[in-house]
C-alpha cells in the first residue's frame, strides 16, 4: 500500500503515478500464501506507540515515497493508533521486525488495509505474501476483537506504481478484485529515505537502481 499522492505545484515536472483500489467481499475470497518460515512470527502491537509506528512506517515506505504521516505530531500519532478498530500487526523474523499491517475499521463493516509492507532488507523472501494473508484474516474477524463493531462484510486496499514490483501481484494472489484505477501526479522528490540522509545521494531512488 502506497500513501495518497500530494498535490505538486508544477504537474509538469511530476511523474505520473497509477492508483489501484482492490478489494474482497466475503472471507472465501482469500487465497492464503504458504506459510512463512519458522523463525517468523507475526504479533500485534496492542499498545499504541508513536515511536514504533513511526519507525515502522518510515523503515518500510522510505524508499517507495511514503510521505503522509512525515509531518505529523505525536498527537496526531496517538489520534491515528488510538481509533476504534485500528489494528497493528507487526511480521517479525528473528526477533526482528521485517513489515507490517495496519488495519482500519470503517462504517458499515468495511475494513481498509490502511497500510503494508516490509522493509527492504525482508522482500523477497515469502514474508509479504504470508503478512498479506494473515492481515487480511484479521480484518475479516477484526469485530471479534472489538466489541460493538459489526462484522466485516469488505476489506479493501489501494496501492499505486510506486509500491514494489510484487505488490499488485501479492493482493491479486490473495483474492482481492480490482474496482478501480486510476492515475495521480505524484512526487517529483527523491524517496525520503528510513531517515534525513539515510540513502547515498539525494538522487538515489531504488527503483531505478541508482
Amino acid at each position: 500500500m502506497s500513501n495518497a499522492t500530494s498535490p505538486v505545484t508544477s504537474a509538469a515536472a511530476a511523474p505520473e503515478v497509477t492508483v489501484w483500489s482492490l478489494e474482497q467481499t466475503s472471507p472465501s475470497d482469500l487465497r492464503p500464501a504458504a506459510a512463512a518460515a519458522d523463525d517468523v512470527r507475526i504479533v500485534r502491537s496492542v499498545t499504541p506507540l508513536p515511536e514504533f509506528s513511526r519507525f515502522l512506517y518510515t523503515a518500510v515506505g522510505g524508499d517507495i515515497r511514503w510521505t503522509d504521516r512525515l509531518g505529523l505530531s505525536y498527537a496526531q500519532w496517538q489520534e491515528i493508533l488510538r481509533r476504534p478498530g485500528a489494528e497493528t500487526w507487526v511480521a517479525y523474523e528473528r526477533g526482528t521486525p521485517a513489515g507490517f499491517i495496519e488495519l482500519d475499521a470503517q462504517d458499515g463493516g468495511v475494513v481498509e488495509i490502511a497500510y503494508f509492507g516490509l522493509i527492504p532488507a525482508f522482500r523477497g523472501r515469502r514474508i509479504g505474501g504470508h503478512l498479506l494473508s494473515y492481515g487480511a484474516a484479521r480484518a475479516w474477524d477484526l469485530a471479534e476483537r472489538h466489541r460493538g463493531r459489526a462484522p466485516t462484510t469488505r476489506v479493501w486496499v489501494h496501492t499505486c506504481s510506486d509500491d514494489g514490483p510484487h505488490a499488485m501481484d501479492n493482493y491479486l494472489r490473495r483474492g482481492f478484485r480490482l474496482f478501480d484505477t486510476r492515475t495521480e501526479h505524484g512526487s517529483a522528490a527523491a524517496p525520503p529515505g528510513p531517515w534525513p540522509g539515510a540513502f547515498p545521494s539525494p538522487a538515489h531512488d531504488p527503483a531505478s537502481g541508482a
